[in-house]
């Protein structure tokens, strides 16, 4: 059992670690549907391969900065052979 909580203008629950845990909801989203009885709520299943796009943009971005500054740099040769 649980009780309302107030966060904002807006009212929510506080569900138990155990009922999380058991059905797998940590870093998940959550839908929820009224039904007859109360409401129901369901864990969404999250699409691991959602925004790679973005990140692998990101990533090179990154990486080429790292390379850029890499090839610039002011590197003493002499005594080398």
């Amino acid at each position: 059992m649980t009780n309302l909580i107030k966060i904002g203008n807006s009212m929510g629950i506080r569900i138990p670690k155990a009922y999380i845990e058991k059905m797998k909801l940590q870093d998940s989203k959550i839908s929820f549907e009224i039904v007859q009885d109360g409401l129901l709520l369901k864990p969404i299943p999250i699409n691991k391969r959602e925004n790679w796009e973005e990140k692998i943009k990101l990533a090179l971005k990154i990486n080429q900065k790292d390379n850029d500054e890499f090839l610039n740099l002011d590197l003493d040769f002499e005594g080398w052979e």
